[in-house]
């Protein structure tokens, strides 16, 4: 899908900002988003979002409606009265954020670019994990992994990450999310927590190829999913789903240069944009039902937190993943 290009109606993205006005606008996201890791936000995200075991805590005299498994055998026949082992749940997890740095992703009609959006999405999941104790881990990729950074559990950890996502330079090449998932199931770790930040525009289209490329990264998201909790998080602008009539748009494909003239005035033009929105979703959405994967779906005409709740409380009325 084209974006348009007429100055003075679009967000741009980060690149070309010197080190002064990028260290703002990471400490905007920041601040913007860290106001917003509030209590309900925080106790949405310990109950969507649980430990992968118990860990043992103590031994301690039996108490009525103790379940008898737990009865410590060797310590009751030691002190000739019933003890039992108590385990609290081991909470802390590994959060995983992957994200997409295709160029089509520094496209924005509203107040911020999808890519500026996944920035916010990814300070404020890593905000209220900091604040739960667990760890952030993060890939930035394209047709290739361009950057990874182990997990940590700091602010400075979290400040460096979105700043990556604003400032590393785009890929004009189409994202290639198979070749990423392939590299996170070399891994032999199990139950962290994936979130993929994407535009999914490589795997929407209605030809072949892509129908072959959703079809691939369906098998490698359900391996994935039998050993993690993954979720995709769906970034997009209200522009790519209904054109506003303005009349006459020049458009440019981000990743290829082509351009095109949009007549936004045309109604045909309008109602055929607004289907192939339509068929986009569509194909993502049986793309995702059918490897068992959760969606959060961004706007960037939308706070970042709204639809982040949202989740949580679906997910918590239905009782957890899919």
């Amino acid at each position: 899908m084209p974006a348009p290009t007429r100055k003075g109606d679009f967000t741009t993205s980060g690149r070309g900002l010197r080190a002064p006005e990028l260290l703002a606008r990471v400490r905007s996201i920041r601040l913007r988003t860290r106001r917003q890791v509030s209590s309900l936000l925080a106790g949405g995200y310990r109950s969507t979002f649980r430990g992968t075991g118990l860990e043992f805590e103590e031994v301690r005299p039996y108490l009525p409606g103790d379940d008898v498994r737990s009865i410590d055998w060797k310590v009751t026949a030691r002190k000739s009265d019933p003890h039992v082992k108590s385990f609290r749940e081991d909470r802390q997890l590994t959060l995983e954020l992957l994200v997409d740095n295709s160029a089509s992703m520094d496209f924005g009609t509203r107040r911020v670019t999808k890519r500026e959006l996944a920035a916010e999405f990814c300070a404020l999941l890593a905000f209220v994990a900091l604040d739960n104790r667990d760890r952030v881990g993060f890939s930035l990729y394209a047709e290739e992994r361009l950057l990874h950074l182990d997990p940590g559990r700091s602010a400075a950890h979290i400040n460096r990450i979105v700043r990556e996502v604003i400032a590393w330079e785009p890929s004009t090449a189409p994202a290639d999310l198979e070749h990423e998932l392939v590299e996170r199931l070399r891994r032999r770790t199990r139950g962290d927590l994936y979130f993929i930040v994407s535009d999914f525009r490589e795997l929407a289209g209605g030809t072949a190829a892509a129908g072959a490329r959703r079809e691939s990264a369906r098998k490698r998201l359900s391996e994935l999913g039998d050993r993690h909790d993954v979720i995709a998080v769906d970034v997009s602008d209200p522009f790519e789903r209904e054109l506003p009539n303005v009349g006459l748009v020049e458009g440019q494909d981000p990743e290829t240069g082509a351009q095109v003239l949009i007549d936004t005035a045309s109604r045909s033009v309008r109602e055929h944009w607004q289907a192939a929105a339509k068929d986009r979703d569509a194909r993502l959405a049986e793309l995702f039902g059918r490897a068992r994967v959760d969606v959060i779906r961004l706007s960037t005409a939308e706070p970042v937190a709204d639809p982040v709740q949202r989740f949580f409380e679906q997910r918590a009325a239905r009782g957890g993943r899919r």
